[in-house]
C-alpha cells in the first residue's frame, strides 16, 4: 500500500501514527500541507522528481482541503509512483471524500473520552432545550471553535452510536470548512438537529 488514512483527533497520536509507518517502509517524512488546489498543483511538480528513497509525504487534516484539490489529488492515489508514499490525516471517515478513502488503507486510532477538548460544553449541550442551544451557539464567533466544537459532537455522538444528527452536523461542518458564515450555519444546524 502506497497511501495511508489516518484517522483520529489526538493530533499526538496521529504524528505518531504516521512516525511509525515511516518508519516501518523506512522512509523520511516530508510534511506538505495541502488546502487549495494549487497545493496540489505544486505537489505534483515535486513528485514529478525521482526519489532516491523511501518518502513519506505527510498531508494532515486533508478534511480540510476543498473538493476541487482533493479530486485533483486523486491522481497521485491512482497512479503510485517508487518511492514516494502518503499519509494523510482527518479525524473520521466521514469528514472524507469516499473516494480518497477507499484508495487508502484507513488506520483508526482510538481517541478516549478525555481526548474531547471540551467534553464538558459537549454533555451539556446535548442536554439544553432548542432555546438554550440557539443562545449557546449565539455566542460562538470564532470559526475554529464552531468547528472544533462540531467535531467533538460529533466524535461523541459517533462514540455512542447515536447517529440521527450526523447528516445535519456534516453538512454544518462542510460548509464552515468553505468558509460559510459562521452564525447562519449554526443556525442552519439548530433548525435541522432532531
Amino acid at each position: 500500500m502506497h497511501a495511508y488514512l489516518i484517522l483520529g483527533i489526538n493530533k499526538e497520536e496521529v504524528r505518531n501514527k504516521s512516525e511509525e509507518i515511516a518508519q516501518k517502509i523506512k522512509a523520511k517524512v516530508f510534511p506538505y500541507p495541502v488546502a487549495k488546489i494549487e497545493d496540489v498543483r505544486e505537489l505534483n511538480k515535486l513528485i514529478r522528481l525521482s526519489f532516491n528513497e523511501p518518502t513519506l509525504i505527510l498531508m494532515e487534516n486533508i478534511h480540510q482541503a476543498g473538493e476541487a484539490a482533493l479530486n485533483a489529488f486523486l491522481k497521485n492515489l491512482e497512479e503510485p509512483q517508487d518511492n514516494i508514499y502518503f499519509a494523510l490525516t482527518a479525524p473520521n471517515k466521514q469528514t472524507m471524500l469516499p473516494t480518497i478513502v477507499s484508495r487508502c488503507q484507513v488506520l483508526k486510532i482510538q481517541n478516549s473520552k478525555s481526548q474531547i477538548q471540551n467534553e464538558g460544553e459537549i454533555q451539556e449541550f446535548l442536554v439544553m432545550k432548542s432555546g438554550q442551544r440557539l443562545e449557546f451557539f449565539g455566542k460562538i464567533r470564532d470559526r475554529d471553535k464552531a468547528i472544533e466544537f462540531i467535531e467533538s459532537l460529533i466524535f461523541c455522538l459517533h462514540e455512542k452510536r447515536e447517529l440521527t444528527n450526523m447528516e445535519a452536523l456534516l453538512t454544518a461542518l462542510k460548509r464552515l470548512k468553505a468558509n460559510g458564515n459562521i452564525s447562519l450555519q449554526l443556525t442552519n444546524l439548530l433548525t435541522n438537529y432532531a
